[in-house]
């Protein structure tokens, strides 16, 4: 069986440290608390599950802080996590179960990353992460903000999840931004993978054309990440739409499929832009491919509604509006097959079978009156 150093950095955490700890349970071996400046009672709380308590003077660094936790680990493996995760029972008894199977020669093993759920509990956002790591392996984490730990060798997929559950209204939310608009102001030359998450920071502010002007940048400096372009381009048509510019959102949508496989995340794009614009048969061909593409299992950020319950949803409003009545109820009824609470479904399958069953009696009536 392996034996496993956690290793977290944290900053006033009172709220979510407890819950994060208790829930990764026998898992660690090993807790490694990195605090970097908390003036709450973080500490206190993270001294009830370990001794292995640390500071580090914050330099506006993740990185930094990061790769210090990992030098004070002690065991063969180090976990990672960030103080508003959890290990749900089931993906923690996976773990479990993994530490004592695990081959001596994976260097690293990559799980889930569950951002978000819905109202039903389905998850709205994800994408993957290097997790569990071989110590002796001395891999390292890389950027200031919006770091990754660049990991190499033999690495393991599994299907055990990390979920990401925020607490409410006590994040900086402003403090990513500065930390770019500082670099920026002292000459520093960002990486393709800085200008995309630059970028991200921009729209999530609001500033929609500083942050387009970013994003063409990443884009055209032909150095980015695949899942970091696919991404942008669709973050351009968000920024387009927000402007009221309809047309250059589509084009955004629309490119890119030149840097891969379509997504279906782009084919619902371009779907509701043509339904919007009230080309509903140019709208079903895209909402149908959307249905037909697979989900990847991919590092970058997905959306799964976007190729499991929306396509079909929106097909149902499509096939309505052309009076193929038939048809979107069938994809309604899948649709619900992904939500079967979801209160619009339901409605939509009362109002069909009221139309069908008019439909029908109209036939009914021609055959009589014939």
């Amino acid at each position: 069986m392996i034996s496993i150093s956690l290793c977290m950095i944290v900053k006033n955490e009172e709220g979510v440290l407890a819950r994060c700890l208790g829930s990764v349970g026998a898992v660690a071996d090993e807790i490694i608390i990195v605090d970097t400046g908390s003036t709450d009672r973080t500490v206190d709380i993270a001294r009830q599950f370990t001794d292995r308590i640390f500071h580090f003077e914050w330099i506006d660094d993740f990185a930094a802080a990061r790769n210090y936790a990992f030098s004070q680990a002690t065991k063969p493996y180090i976990l990672w996590l960030d103080a508003d995760d959890i290990l749900l029972k089931k993906d923690k008894d996976k773990l479990l179960e993994l530490k004592t199977s695990l081959a001596p020669e994976i260097d690293s093993v990559s799980m889930l990353y569950n951002l978000s759920t819905d109202e039903f509990g389905n998850v709205s956002f994800s994408l993957r992460r290097n997790r569990l790591v071989k110590r002796s392996r001395s891999f390292r984490w890389i950027g200031p903000v919006h770091e990754y730990l660049e990991v190499g060798g033999n690495i393991f997929s599994s299907d055990i999840a990390v979920t990401h559950v925020p607490a409410d209204g006590d994040t900086d939310s402003d403090r990513n931004l500065r930390i770019y608009e500082n670099r920026l102001a002292a000459g520093e030359r960002f990486s393709a993978r800085d200008m995309y998450y630059y970028a991200n920071e921009l729209k999530d502010h609001g500033l929609f054309v500083k942050a387009i002007r970013m994003y063409d940048q990443f884009l055209h400096s032909c150095q980015g990440w695949v899942e970091d372009e696919l991404a942008a381009c669709g973050k351009l048509a968000d920024c387009y739409l927000e402007l009221g510019d309809r047309r250059l959102s589509l084009e955004s949508a629309l490119r890119s499929f030149q840097y891969g496989t379509p997504r279906a995340e782009a084919c619902c794009r371009v779907g509701y832009h043509y339904l919007d614009e009230g080309d509903v048969a140019a709208a079903v061909v895209w909402y149908r491919m959307a249905t037909q593409l697979p989900q990847p299992d991919s590092w970058g950020f997905t959306n799964p509604a976007c190729a499991t319950w929306l396509p079909h949803l929106q097909l149902c409003v499509c096939y309505d509006r052309l009076g193929q009545y038939e048809l979107a109820h069938i994809h309604n009824e899948q649709a619900l097959n992904y939500r079967p609470a979801d209160t619009r479904m339901l409605a939509n399958r009362a109002y069909l079978a009221t139309r069908l069953a008019s439909r029908q009696a109209e036939a009914l009536q021609g055959g009589d009156t014939a």
